[in-house]
């Protein structure tokens, strides 16, 4: 048995987990049974292989062998079931072994955590304590990244107080966890900068790991020059540090330098083991998505394919927001034919919201629903993106059949829920259902509306004629009325002809210090609409003034699988654009004879109408 377990042993430290399954499968066709020391290695197998039946079918096993009470095999087993998202079977395990060890503590406390479940995990923390067993550092740093990934941001230093008031020795990894913590909080304040301070005081700012969390920390909170500082000073530069910077790029919207710091991990790739690995193409495809720079989000995503580097649900994502902006259905369809050849990543909620996304807002709802449909897990984001998908197209009905069916699902609404019904009323001018709703907000949803939620609705009234109700929600909101609402009420002033409703609005406008550039248009829209082209001019000089710059309209086409931009007063600097201009001249004169011809007919018609 020795001789099999090192055999097993070598292919697992290797990542020739396949193969071990196989050596597994051939030893139990020679009748060879494994051992307690096998039978850890065959799950470690099966966990890395991310096969849940194989899991289930390797425990199977190690019941009808009787190795389910072997403690060393029972951990390994609560180690599985956290990592495959079972926490079920994993506390059932739990409870019946027989004997545990600090090992089995920390394990169940850590696959709570992994699991997004603080409030399990600290049970599990206190229940040992009640048992008699002392947690140590790896149960602390556990039950802080438990909170810290639970987003319970106060719980995560109020642990952290308690773990150094009781004397526990403060690791690498639990001030790694805080740090982190702090900074997806996005403040510098007293507390962050008194954890900065512990950090180099208790000399941890030579472990990596803190390190990293502390260039993590400075550039999500905009610090970029102060994670530069510590990555330069790093001795030696791991993926993950590489990663922090980029991501510290990338959270202050620096896509250029993130891709110039990409490109150095590239090249310094070259002469080291160190190369970009799925989470750094992911950073910076993001950012690129992020700053609305489509093309070369996509030309990045193409170049990793090439690579040979697996996207991660995380790229998937990103890239189907960047088809779902430039309406790139063809592409956006080949990635769903990628995402169901990949049956791991065809489960990511995030990859599923992502397609209906991408679905409904190419106009695609027939494949969009079809996606949600299926989806076995749905979160509230999946919900608002249906709704909202609907309410864009003008499908009032289905919007708020959807809306129901997520109610009666057991999906209680939040803002955004209110925001996307309230919209696909007003663009179908359902003014009854929009108010029913809209004041249904705190007496069923215990919702308290806001200046979005007051912008909808006087959009809806704006919409459909109302401009004295509208006026007069305006004049009574509870909340002051920003640029959206203003901007409402001046285009339905705008659209209904109504010029004392416009040119009220249009003065509020004016008197904000809105950083709103399409609001600046309507008002310049509104004046030369009256041919009052000195208020026009005036409008434009004031936007100008703040520094506003309209983005100009753009269109997409695709053609062979490439997507073209269309800008006004740029050239498209294409191969094909010669042959685009001589299109456009035929086309031109084309209209030119059919509205001469057009001319002639009316001109015959007066002239016989004369004689």
């Amino acid at each position: 048995m020795l001789v099999w377990n090192s055999i097993l042993r070598a292919n697992v430290s290797r990542g020739e987990c396949l193969e071990a399954i196989n050596i597994y499968a051939k030893m139990r066709g020679l009748g060879v049974r494994p051992d307690s020391f096998g039978f850890p290695l065959i799950v470690r197998a099966s966990v890395l292989l991310d096969d849940h039946s194989l899991c289930k079918l390797v425990h199977c096993h190690i019941i009808q062998m009787g190795f389910e009470n072997h403690l060393h095999t029972a951990n390994e087993l609560l180690n599985m079931y956290g990592k495959i998202g079972r926490m079920d079977s994993a506390r059932a395990l739990f409870d019946r072994m027989y004997a545990r060890t600090q090992l089995s503590w920390n394990t169940i406390v850590s696959g709570y955590s992994r699991n997004f479940d603080c409030n399990s995990a600290l049970q599990m923390f206190l229940r040992m304590q009640w048992e008699g067993w002392q947690p140590n550092a790896v149960t602390w740093t556990s039950l802080l990244s438990s909170f810290s990934k639970c987003r319970r941001h106060e719980d995560v230093w109020q642990w952290y107080i308690q773990m150094r008031r009781i004397g526990v020795d403060i690791t690498a990894e639990a001030l790694s966890v805080v740090i982190s913590d702090f900074a997806n909080t996005n403040t510098i304040d007293r507390l962050g900068k008194t954890v900065q301070v512990y950090a180099i005081k208790g000399g941890f700012d030579n472990h990596s790991i803190v390190t990293n969390s502390l260039i993590n920390f400075y550039g999500k909170n905009g610090d970029v020059k102060a994670a530069e500082c510590l990555f330069s000073g790093l001795h030696s530069k791991s993926i993950v540090s590489w990663n922090s910077l980029l991501s510290s790029y990338a959270e202050s919207g620096l896509c250029d330098e993130a891709f110039s710091a990409f490109s150095q991990l590239e090249k310094s790739g070259e002469h080291s083991p160190v190369r970009p690995n799925v989470v750094s193409w992911s950073i910076v495809i993001g950012a690129f998505a992020a700053k609305g720079r489509h093309e070369e989000s996509l030309e990045l995503f193409r170049r990793m394919q090439f690579s040979g580097v697996l996207a991660n649900g995380i790229t998937i994502s990103s890239v189907l927001s960047v088809c779902a902006d430039i309406s790139g259905l063809c592409l956006g369809r080949e990635i769903h034919g990628f995402v169901i050849k990949v049956p791991k990543k065809d489960v990511n909620i995030l990859v599923q919201n992502g397609l209906v996304n991408m679905y409904m807002k190419c106009g695609s709802l027939k494949d969009g629903n079809t996606v949600f449909d299926r989806m076995e897990k749905k979160d509230l984001f999946s919900w608002n993106i249906l709704i909202s998908g609907y309410g864009m197209h003008g499908q009032c009905e289905l919007a708020l059949e959807t809306f129901d069916r997520m109610i009666k699902a057991g999906f209680k609404p939040d803002k955004v829920s209110m925001v996307a019904v309230l919209s696909a009323c007003g663009h179908a001018g359902a003014v009854s259902q929009g108010h029913e709703i809209f004041n249904q907000m705190r007496t069923r949803f215990g919702i308290e509306p806001e200046v979005e939620h007051y912008a909808c609705v006087v959009d809806l009234l704006g919409r459909a004629g109302l401009l004295q109700e509208a006026n007069d929600m305006v004049q009574e909101m509870p909340v002051k009325p920003n640029a959206c609402v203003w901007g409402a009420l001046l285009n339905a002033g705008r659209m209904h002809k109504h010029a004392q409703v416009a040119e009220m609005a249009a003065a509020q406008l004016l008197s904000l210090d809105s950083e709103t550039t399409g609001s600046f248009m309507l008002i310049c829209n509104l004046y030369a609409g009256c041919s009052r082209w000195g208020d026009s001019a005036n409008a434009r000089l004031s936007a100008k003034t703040r520094g506003f710059k309209k983005s100009p309209g753009q269109s997409w086409v695709e053609v062979k699988k490439k997507v073209y931009v269309f800008s006004s007063g740029k050239s498209m600097q294409t191969e094909m654009e010669e042959e685009m201009h001589w299109m456009l001249h035929v086309l031109m004169y084309d209209m030119g004879k059919v509205d001469y011809m057009l001319q002639m007919h009316l001109a015959s018609q007066d002239v016989e109408e004369q004689l």
